[in-house]
């Protein structure tokens, strides 16, 4: 039995799609979307037709995370993502190529969606870089919790799904591994430079741990990981002394 159609709420529809449209439009496209069970009446007259066809696209990158959350990137087809949007075939082609270019669309996006989110946490955060790196992670942690379908498919999925994917993924990776090297060498601990293989080790190892729990699909109080990520991401740098201060932090 497949899963039950996405909801996209005013402000995930403010979010992907930016400022084009007022918000009173975009909130009466939500509105209809919430009393349709996540689908636009037939006919539909009193929205611009290019907002709907902008919704329409975000609604089946939504489902495109969920099916492949739930089933399997191999596993997934076109007729599932249709299931989990409520939009209709021909709709689906006018956006997208095939499955693959479906795929790829939602993992870009929900990728940027992750990028920024962090950057604007440790944009915001105070402190040294341990603090900044907390507050990375927290935010990390937390978006996984926000959009489970999303991680499940940057984490877990995309390493299987196909070569683009994966090199989407990769590139994903290194980015936050530049990201770490650099916070790290803006505020250097004491002794020698860091190396910079070390930072991508690091994103690496903390990567290993979440693919290992949402395989398993172990997303409950993913909050817990934040001391021993911490740990982990500290001791290469700063030594098992300092390192073990982040395991007695409280989390939260």
């Amino acid at each position: 039995m497949p899963s039950s159609r996405v909801q996209l709420s005013h402000e995930m529809l403010l979010t992907a799609i930016g400022d084009r449209w007022s918000p009173g439009e975009v909130n009466a496209a939500a509105e209809l979307l919430a009393g349709g069970d996540g689908q636009f009446p037939s006919g539909i007259r009193s929205l611009p037709p290019d907002l709907v066809s902008a919704i329409q696209r975000e609604r089946l990158l939504a489902a495109a995370l969920r099916a492949t959350a739930e089933l399997g990137y191999r596993e997934m087809n076109v007729q599932d993502v249709l299931d989990r949007s409520g939009v209709s075939r021909p709709t689906f082609y006018e956006h997208f190529e095939n499955k693959e270019a479906c795929f790829l669309a939602a993992l870009d996006a929900a990728g940027g969606r992750l990028r920024t989110r962090i950057v604007a946490t440790t944009g915001s955060a105070d402190g040294n870089w341990r603090d900044r790196l907390r507050a990375a992670l927290e935010e990390l942690l937390r978006f996984a919790a926000d959009e489970p379908d999303a991680a499940a498919t940057l984490v877990v999925e995309a390493r299987a799904a196909c070569p683009a994917a994966l090199l989407r993924r990769d590139e994903l990776l290194d980015h936050f591994a530049s990201c770490l090297d650099a916070q790290i060498r803006a505020d250097p601990p004491k002794g020698s430079p860091p190396s910079a293989i070390a930072s991508a080790g690091v994103v690496g190892g903390i990567d290993a741990l979440l693919y290992s729990r949402l395989n398993r699909e172990e997303v409950e109080n993913l909050e817990e990981l934040l001391p021993s990520l911490m740990y982990f991401a500290v001791l290469p740098f700063e030594g098992q002394q300092v390192a073990s201060e982040e395991l007695a932090l409280p989390v939260g």
